[in-house]
């Protein structure tokens, strides 16, 4: 994983520099890399309908301004923009972002609520321009 400012080739070098290094240094050492998924950092603008719209449901559930992250490890959000060029998408749902998709991942009942309060905002919005029902 890496940083949405970074560029893969740049970051990769990195990676093959250190393992270059250990060959050097260590005679038992050998490597060998191979690509089997490529999947770049990916952030929506934050002026685009969809982000704001959710925005305006967290500060109406949660009386704050949303975190704005990226998260670790690929989600859907990634293959849509990235094979369905629908690039004003994001990932947002209730739960613990360390613990995602992980063996002890839990969600918390009334966070899946409030969660789904906020999508609900967000779609009212978006269809009809309002965050009032």
């Amino acid at each position: 994983r890496f940083l949405l400012e970074e560029d893969l080739d740049t970051v990769k070098g990195e990676v093959t520099g250190i393992l270059d290094r250990l060959k050097r240094e260590r005679t038992k050492f050998d490597y060998e890399i191979r690509d089997l998924m490529e999947v770049l950092p990916l952030m929506t603008e934050r002026d685009a309908p969809v982000v704001k719209a959710v925005a305006q449901g967290i500060m109406a559930i949660f009386d704050r301004e949303p975190d704005y992250v990226i998260s670790p490890g690929t989600y859907d959000q990634k293959h849509i923009a990235r094979i369905g060029h629908i690039y004003d998408c994001i990932a947002y749902g209730p739960g613990i972002l360390d613990l995602a998709h992980r063996p002890d991942e839990w969600v918390g009942i009334a966070d899946m609520v409030e969660s789904a309060k906020v999508m609900a905002i967000g779609l009212n919005v978006l269809l009809r321009g309002t965050a009032a029902g």
